[in-house]
């Protein structure tokens, strides 16, 4: 049974921006992750020993946005290689990173970048 799991926009403050001001004052970023797994276990078992533990790809995550990248397309490779390797059970991902308030001449919500495998 292929279970989708999505752990949306989770907040964090780090220094990734190829700008000298980005990289000492930092900036706020979202995170979204979906994964798709055989989770056929955990949904029987109720045990969280046979799932993706969340606590833990939270973890992993945050671990990866502590490391300043110049490009948050580097960010989100990191965090797909991650979460890929730790759980090798997931067979699908997807990671979007969006930068709040980017360093542009005008106003817009955020950019982001959207990776899959």
């Amino acid at each position: 049974m292929k279970t989708s799991i999505e752990l949306k926009n989770m907040h964090f403050f780090a220094y990734h921006g190829v700008l000298e001001h980005e990289t000492i004052h930092g900036n706020n970023f979202s995170v979204t992750l979906r994964f798709s797994a055989d989770l056929s276990e955990a949904c029987l078992s109720d045990d969280v020993a046979d799932t993706v533990n969340y606590a833990e790809v939270y973890d992993l995550i945050k671990e990866e946005m502590a490391k300043p990248s110049r490009l948050i397309e580097n960010a989100a490779y990191r965090i797909l290689r991650r979460v890929k390797e730790a759980f090798p059970q997931i067979e699908r991902i997807e990671v979007k990173l969006a930068k709040m308030n980017p360093p542009v001449a005008g106003r817009m919500d955020y950019s982001a970048i959207t990776i899959s495998e």
